[in-house]
């Protein structure tokens, strides 16, 4: 446990599994979307290690070890594979999904049936008979 989980109230999601695109939080219940970002240079396009830093993406190092640059550009990506694990970001938002329509269904008493017979299934099959 660190000092700073003492000291806030807030849920940090750190169960939510980074696998997928949404996934509830064990922990909170919150809805949980991850989006992953990568940082490349503009001016030669390497990829830089980054980190989030009050929900901000930046570089670690303030210029690009290839070409010296320090503009960078943010892309996001839409699947995370192993290639771009060890530069991409994490970003998990919290979604609030809001239903807009509602499907409703009902059921007319008069043809319903209140009492169902199921049929005897150990003899209808010549697979399933004992024999």
């Amino acid at each position: 446990m660190q000092l700073l989980d003492l000291f806030t109230t807030k849920c940090l999601h750190r169960n939510v599994p980074i696998d997928t695109e949404y996934s509830y939080c064990p922990d909170c219940g919150a809805l949980i979307e991850n989006q992953w970002y990568l940082v490349r240079c503009a001016c030669c396009g390497v990829k830089i290690i980054a980190t989030c830093k009050n929900g901000q993406i930046v570089p670690l190092k303030n210029y690009c070890h290839n070409c010296g640059s320090k503009n960078y550009t943010i892309d996001r990506l839409e699947i995370i594979d192993c290639v771009n694990v060890n530069y991409a970001v994490l970003l998990q938002v919290e979604v609030n999904p809001e239903i807009k329509e509602y499907i409703q269904s009902w059921v007319n008493a008069e043809h319903t049936v209140t009492n169902p017979k199921l049929q005897n299934s150990n003899n209808s099959h010549p697979l399933l008979s004992p024999n």
